[in-house]
């Protein structure tokens, strides 16, 4: 058996610590409030802002504004001219976002698995239930096939009537 050489300790912590940091700013990067739902509504095929934002119940046209400039000058979106131009800007994943697609389709299914709806009674799997699924359990099937691309909300009700600012390029958009 080799004896570590000196400075080994200090080495390996060195790059525990490189390795956590890494962790921790892509953590704090996709679980920021609404960005997975952004995320997952760009991944099923909205691109317009009033379009994601239709499709993320709840979400204010600031924070969506905040959320897309974030997301972009951090490399997962890019914004695009769309067909009316810059006013009708279209957000498109990047190489290092489409890279995203299956970690946040893990996170869904462990949510599905283990975490309950609010005033939804546990069920198998699903900490509080009784049930004994553990870790090793087989999955629990999601409600349904997953969303397949294209237009339509991720979730919620559809889009609003009468016109969308994009308050990030601060001109009208279009549904």
């Amino acid at each position: 058996m080799t004896e570590a050489g000196p400075g080994a300790p200090e080495a390996a912590a060195a790059g525990a610590r490189q390795v956590c940091e890494r962790f921790h700013a892509a953590i704090e990067l996709i679980g920021g409030r609404w960005t997975g739902a952004i995320l997952r509504a760009v991944f099923t095929g909205q691109h317009r802002f009033a379009r994601i934002r239709a499709a993320v119940p709840g979400l204010s046209d600031t924070m969506l504004a905040q959320r897309l400039r974030v997301l972009e000058a951090e490399g997962l979106l890019e914004r695009r001219p769309g067909p009316g131009g810059p006013a009708h800007a279209e957000y498109h994943l990047t190489p290092m976002g489409r890279e995203l697609e299956p970690v946040l389709e893990a996170v869904r299914t462990w949510a599905h698995r283990w975490i309950p709806l609010p005033g939804q009674e546990a069920g198998p799997g699903i900490p509080g239930s009784g049930s004994t699924a553990g870790p090793g359990a087989a999955p629990v099937p999601a409600a349904g096939p997953p969303a397949a691309p294209g237009p339509g909300p991720v979730s919620g009700p559809g889009p609003a009537s009468g016109p969308v600012s994009d308050p990030v390029s601060g001109g009208p958009g279009s549904r």
